[in-house]
């Protein structure tokens, strides 16, 4: 791999960072190298939003060489929301141009006297004065920046005013809306003073150990993805195509988790976006899929349509089919730099508390009623600057429901808000949420597609029941272990590439030999690194958990009266991780297994 590039933002100072060659061969890049490079930064008594704390951006060993759906890069740390190990993945075209740049990684500590953006272009930095840009939302901030650089092809990455503002949920964004949403890094970013970074590179000669072999793999693999049943419908439909068919097997949750069925929920689909305001389509570096939404409201204005996540947060989970407030409310929380499952999980979690009148319209200041995104509207605003009860929800639910004596009707795992796929509707996601190493995510594994039928035989994935208990942990065990491969490359998720063609993209670029066995154990050993880090940091068995309204029945719908037998599930996942059940750690000889003698030193002796 290239050099990472070690930035003091305190001193303005830089230096170039060698990767180890064991642990590139150990953990390709992306989030487990991430991971290895931060280990022993990552500790309790730091504090994320200190000028001690670590940000590191980071591009995976396939990134910008046109590969299938790899045009991707990760941002780590340690959460502000959760105290816990940060993670965020982002498409677009920015993590590319860092490649391009002569660089594969970013490594950021200390703070601005005064904010600052970083300049990078082909190896040579510049701290550049950033006192005309606060305040800007994300697309003033990238276009003022392009204009004031004056060069073609510069990509930006920026935090909005939520990110100024410390919110323990603001992201940091690119390419018009493209986001590193998740567990708070743009508050991190703000704690710095650090604004933007600005990328441009003409370094196109990317370090592939066998280019003879990539080339041809490479392209096979896009056609493959471009023919993909899967790719097909994302091309189509968006991340929403999937919503009607979520709806269908119960796993689209309404009304803050709190019910089933919704009237007129297809209003809200990929289908029905497709039908009548979608407009185009956008896509990310050399992706053949192209699944983002290009719509437009009747105004003479193109705007980034909402995926799935966005239009499920603002649309059921508020009890409102209105598609064309669900496309305004996300592109507010893109303007503002917010992440908008974390936002549009805080906002249910105030119509949940205001409805059982836990707030009243004295606490917040106008009345919020379900079916009217109005309300919504104004607390995006009242986050975003932390004006009034915003100062509270920018904190999260968890904290935002303990501040009204309510922490328990929050729905969240460790901090981080649950994303919109129902575990009483698929049983694998209680254990994805509850063991995910950055709080309840639906990316670290998507396993709800496993339960629809998305196996994977050469990995051992197979198919059970969507209501199954523990039976099949062992199964949600290796997914994650495969999701963590695919974010080391970085790899997109959704691009449903073969566990054999990602192995021969893996040995032609990386001069590997290895084998399904050993790509799947580097993913485990990522996969466990991350656990240990988070052990570091506080979390134990007790963590792994639910929040109680996921283990409450719905009374109709597909999956009505069940709930996840989590108890069981958990206990089959812990053996078959080989963690201890006592302190939640990874054992000893799982860990010395995968190489981690230090971190089995550090916790067995």
């Amino acid at each position: 791999m290239q050099p990472i590039l070690k930035i003091d933002l305190t001193t303005q100072t830089s230096s170039e960072y060698l990767i180890p060659l064991e642990w590139e061969q150990s953990y390709l890049g992306g989030a487990s190298l991430a991971a290895r490079l931060l280990y022993q930064d990552l500790r309790s008594d730091l504090d994320p939003l200190s000028p001690a704390a670590p940000l590191l951006f980071l591009v995976g060993p396939l990134t910008g060489t046109a590969g299938p759906t790899v045009g991707r890069f990760v941002v780590c740390g340690k959460s502000p929301a959760t105290g816990l190990w940060a993670e965020s993945n982002c498409g677009g075209f920015w993590g590319p141009e860092l490649r391009f740049t002569g660089y594969d990684g970013l490594w950021i500590t200390g703070k601005a006297e005064k904010p600052v953006y970083l300049w990078l272009q082909d190896g040579r930095l510049e701290f550049r004065d950033a006192a005309n840009l606060w305040g800007l939302d994300t697309y003033q901030s990238q276009e003022t920046i392009k204009k004031e650089l004056g060069q073609p092809g510069v990509h930006v990455m920026t935090i909005g005013p939520a990110g100024e503002n410390g919110v323990l949920f603001a992201g940091l964004f690119c390419d018009h809306g493209r986001t590193a949403g998740r567990t708070g890094l743009g508050a991190v970013a703000g704690s710095k003073n650090l604004k933007a970074l600005a990328v441009r590179g003409h370094k196109k000669d990317l370090p592939l150990a066998r280019p003879d072999l990539y080339a041809p793999k490479r392209s096979e693999a896009n056609h493959a993805v471009k023919a993909d049943n899967f790719g097909d419908v994302l091309h189509a439909l968006g991340t929403s195509g999937v919503a009607d068919y979520a709806d269908y097997l119960g796993t689209m949750p309404k009304k803050y988790y709190h019910l089933a069925t919704m009237e007129d929920v297809d209003r809200v689909s990929g289908s029905t976006m497709a039908e009548t305001i979608l407009k185009g389509v956008s896509t990310c570096h050399a992706c053949v899929v192209a699944c983002g939404r290009v719509v437009a409201l009747g105004d003479g204005v193109r705007r980034k349509g909402p995926e799935y996540e966005t239009v499920v947060g603002f649309g059921p989970n508020l009890l409102n089919n209105d598609l064309g407030a669900i496309v305004r409310l996300g592109e507010l929380c893109d303007r503002y730099g917010m992440d908008t499952i974390s936002t549009s999980n805080t906002i249910g979690l105030a119509y949940h508390l205001f409805e059982r009148g836990i707030l009243t319209e004295g606490d917040i200041g106008f009345a919020l009623v379900w079916g009217n995104p109005e309300g919504a509207e104004k607390l995006i605003h009242l986050i975003a600057r932390r004006e009034g009860i915003g100062d509270s929800l920018a904190n999260g639910s968890r904290r935002f429901g303990a501040d009204f004596g309510a922490e328990e009707e929050a729905v969240q795992v460790n901090g981080l808000e649950v994303p919109y796929h129902d575990p009483r509707g698929v049983s694998g996601m209680a254990l994805v949420y509850a063991t995910s190493p950055r709080g309840a995510c639906h990316n670290k594994s998507d396993y709800f597609f496993v339960d629809w039928g998305q196996v994977a035989p050469g990995l051992g994935i197979g198919l059970f029941d969507k209501q199954a208990s523990a039976e099949k942990s062992a199964n949600v065990a290796l997914h994650q272990d495969w999701r963590c491969v695919g974010d080391s490359l970085v790899m997109c998720l959704l691009s449903n590439v073969p566990p054999e063609t990602t192995l021969e993209l893996i040995n032609a670029a990386c001069g590997l030999d290895w084998s399904i066995e050993d790509m799947m154990r580097s993913g485990e050993r990522g996969w466990n690194l991350k656990r240990a880090i988070n052990n570091r940091l506080g979390l134990t068995r007790g963590n792994d958990h639910l929040p109680k309204t996921l283990l409450e029945p719905f009374p109709d719908g597909p999956g009505a009266g069940f709930v996840p037998d989590f108890e069981a599930m958990l206990a089959a996942y812990y053996s078959a991780r080989g963690w201890d059940t006592l302190t939640g750690r990874p054992m000893r000889a799982k860990l010395l297994s995968l190489g981690l003698k230090d971190v089995a030193e550090e916790f067995w002796g």
